[in-house]
């Protein structure tokens, strides 16, 4: 039971991020690549803007395929990635926090901390 609310709160978790990473990406696509700016991100410019909308993508994919119970491995590697480049952007950069924002960051970074379970009770051979 403890597994499978995990599981779709992962599921959850990153499909709206999936989603949102899109949706950002998508709105600078078709304004101007070059304006989207996530300073925790290790990119610049239309690279960033490209990155994101890709990586957007390949979280949504992830999602669907690990929900079907097909390559849960890469659901796995999705999350894993998040909770590191959430990690790293956040905490081992450069980036300032603005008041209030703290709170935010550390907030995502726990909810990418359990969302990282759920892949990985997923790996697990299920129980007869």
């Amino acid at each position: 039971m403890f597994a499978a609310v995990v599981r779709y709160y992962s599921y959850l978790f990153h499909g709206l991020l999936a989603l949102v990473l899109i949706a950002v990406s998508g709105v600078a696509l078709v304004t101007s690549p070059a304006t989207l700016r996530l300073d925790m991100l290790p990119w610049t410019g239309s690279r960033l803007t490209y990155v994101v909308f890709f990586s957007g993508i390949f979280g949504l994919l992830t999602v669907v395929l690990a929900f079907r119970r097909k390559l849960p491995v890469l659901f796995l590697i999705w999350a894993l990635a998040v909770f590191v480049m959430m990690v790293k952007g956040y905490v081992f950069s450069s980036y300032g926090f603005e008041p209030g924002s703290l709170s935010t960051a550390l907030e995502l970074m726990a909810g990418a901390l359990v969302a990282l379970a759920g892949p990985w009770l997923q790996m697990r051979p299920a129980k007869r």
